[in-house]
């Protein structure tokens, strides 16, 4: 699951700072609060990457994908990415602990097969 979250996560890095981009042209903006809350933002998703297994980590990615979505009222776009990445991150969540099951399967199949082959 984290190699999975980690990657969206790192997407919405990105996208995070070119949507400052975009913010920046909006006259009624500051360029410190648009980078202050994008800063803070980017900042997240990679803190993210390295909690994303710990208990809380996901409930954290998703308050992250509402801010996404909710910063459409800033960048109109931010809308629909913030809704793509939403169905990445679930994707990410559901296939990521699915194969996390298929490897402790695969771990404890190879584990009982050892003592068999000694």
């Amino acid at each position: 699951m984290r190699t999975l979250c980690s990657s969206t996560l790192i997407g919405e890095f990105l996208l995070i700072g070119f949507a400052g981009l975009v913010a920046m042209k909006d006259p009624d903006l500051s360029m410190g609060t648009v980078w202050t809350v994008s800063g803070v933002a980017m900042f997240l998703c990679l803190v993210l990457c390295g909690v994303v297994t710990r208990p809380g980590g996901v409930a954290l990615g998703w308050a992250l994908q509402i801010a996404l979505i909710a910063s459409g009222f800033v960048v109109p776009t931010m809308f629909f990415m913030g809704v793509v990445f939403a169905a990445l991150w679930w994707a990410s969540v559901h296939y990521g602990r699915k194969v996390d099951e298929a490897k402790a399967r695969f771990a404890a199949q190879s584990e009982a097969s050892a003592p068999d082959a000694a």
